[in-house]
């Protein structure tokens, strides 16, 4: 069949990208033939999550099963997840008994730790083989295991004890202890601990994967670096999501309705802060009615200091997350940002209020515009800064709402600074 042999020269990660194009009937087709290559659970492991719902409501529960049941308990645990709830204990039941006891174990463990991504598929050496029996053992579970990246090293209760480089493993005479070839000691992580914090230790070693342990150093699991780099895409992900006042569930494949109903709140809330910006411009009516061309500058003021402020707090946010940046070191951080929007706030604010005097030939106006500038860049870059440590502290999300509340101070203090300081020197720009 040409279809057939169309697929099979496909990458999972391409037949995904041609799975929600199709129709409810070509997909259990295409489905059904993924299924005979045994490619199927593979190209589901490949599709943007919010595509799972279509894709399952096409596949009857026990092929649904048959296909989820031979994924890695890391990626079964996640697709489950995506299976309707009034489907989802029916499709488990048809799991085999062995993976619905591993199912439930993972699920044991906390929301976003390394428990929930792990792979229980590894490859562990005893202590006491030789190099000989290492390589026997390795060769008879290699077919099991996705990926050998790393051997690890165990004692009689499974506690992790080394990692054997494959390279000195088959170069060491055959007669060699696996104990005398190994690293002792290697990079581990507990179970529990955060997603988050894996990505960092793998980053900053520079690993392929990472053993996972439990609280007695005995190795449960692997995650691999495939992990990792969704982990990061993860998390990246629901920092720029939080930046702009949105979730993780608001992405592209959704529908209108559920898009709506997830930003609505966050625009209401913006409604409600631009109008508190209003009521600020209002105190100023006066002021504005005297001199009209305020009216002029006022968004140059409100966007410049809007811009410095997102512009700090996406560079403390991103140290926040990479750990570059805790709260002790939060105040150097802070005066730095509070240093360069001064700087940059004088630079810009004097080129704007010469634009400003040129345009409508009066210096009172870019004397205001001036110190206008300079104050509110200067609150921006601190705003900038504070607000996500200030977060952290609390121990919330940095990028929770951080966009929000950055932004409405700046705007508003952008208002109330050059239109008082306007007031202020009002006398002397109307004579």
């Amino acid at each position: 069949m040409r279809a057939e042999r169309l697929l099979a020269r496909m990458a999972p990660a391409d037949v995904a990208v041609l799975l929600p194009e199709l129709a409810s009937d070509e997909l259990r087709t295409v489905i059904e033939l993924l299924f005979r290559q045994r490619r199927a659970a593979r190209a589901l492991r490949e599709l943007p999550h919010e595509m799972l719902p279509q894709v399952f409501d096409a596949l009857a529960d026990q092929r649904l099963a048959d296909v989820i049941g031979r994924l890695e308990i890391d990626d079964l645990l996640e697709l489950v997840e995506w299976i309707p709830e009034e489907r989802r204990e029916f499709v488990v039941s048809k799991l085999p008994e062995h993976r619905r006891a591993e199912l439930d174990k993972a699920e044991l463990y906390p929301e976003d730790s390394a428990g929930r991504v792990m792979t229980t598929n590894f490859v562990a050496l005893d202590l006491k083989m030789t190099a000989q029996e290492a390589i026997d053992a390795l060769r008879s579970k290699a077919d099991d295991s996705d990926e050998v990246l790393y051997l690890y090293v165990v004692d009689d209760q499974r506690a992790l004890a080394g990692v054997v480089p494959i390279r000195r493993l088959l170069s060491a005479p055959p007669e060699r202890c696996v104990a005398d070839m190994m690293i002792p000691d290697p990079v581990s992580v507990g179970a529990e601990d955060d997603q988050e914090e894996v990505a960092r230790v793998v980053r900053r070693f520079d690993l392929l994967a990472i053993p996972v342990t439990d609280v007695d150093g005995r190795m449960l699991g692997l995650i691999t670096v495939d992990d990792v780099i969704d982990v990061i895409t993860e998390e990246a992900t629901e920092d720029i999501y939080h930046l702009a006042g949105l979730t993780e569930a608001d992405r592209v494949f959704v529908t209108a309705r559920e898009s709506v109903m997830k930003r609505l709140p966050w625009m209401l809330l913006n409604l409600g802060t631009a109008f508190a910006a209003a009521w600020v411009v209002g105190l100023f009516e006066r002021t504005l009615q005297q001199v009209v061309a305020l009216a002029i500058f006022m968004p140059v003021v409100a966007g410049m200091g809007g811009n410095g402020g997102t512009q700090a707090l996406t560079v403390i946010t991103r140290a926040i997350a990479l750990g570059e940046i805790e709260f002790s070191s939060g105040f150097r951080a802070a005066m730095k940002e509070l240093s360069v929007g001064l700087t940059i706030g004088i630079i810009v604010g004097g080129i704007g209020a010469g634009i400003s005097y040129f345009w409508q030939g009066n210096p009172i106006l870019g004397v205001s515009l001036f110190f206008a500038m300079v104050l509110t860049l200067s609150v921006a870059g601190l705003l900038g800064a504070a607000v996500p440590l200030g977060l952290k502290a609390l121990k919330l999300d940095p990028a929770l709402g951080s966009g929000v509340i950055v932004t409405t101070f700046t705007d508003t203090f952008a208002f109330f600074s050059f239109l008082g300081i306007a007031t202020l020197l009002m006398d002397r720009m109307i004579a």
